[in-house]
């Protein structure tokens, strides 16, 4: 096994994983918790910031 192999196994464990990284952002699960902490900037108010996380607390008791 020659150094020219190892940088094509390496090379397809790296697009592996980016396959593996997009496949995990874009999945339907994620996008109601990520399209929460897009809008966290625009929170003015501590108590958006305590009622956002007081809800996502009570969806995993469910």
């Amino acid at each position: 096994m020659d150094i020219n192999t190892l940088r094509g196994i390496a090379t397809i464990l790296a697009f592996g994983a980016f396959i593996g990284v997009c496949w995990w952002v874009f999945g339907a699960r994620r996008k109601q918790g990520f399209d929460e902490a897009a809008n966290l900037p625009f929170a003015d108010d501590a108590h958006e910031l305590n009622s956002l996380q007081h809800d996502k607390g009570t969806e995993n008791k469910q």
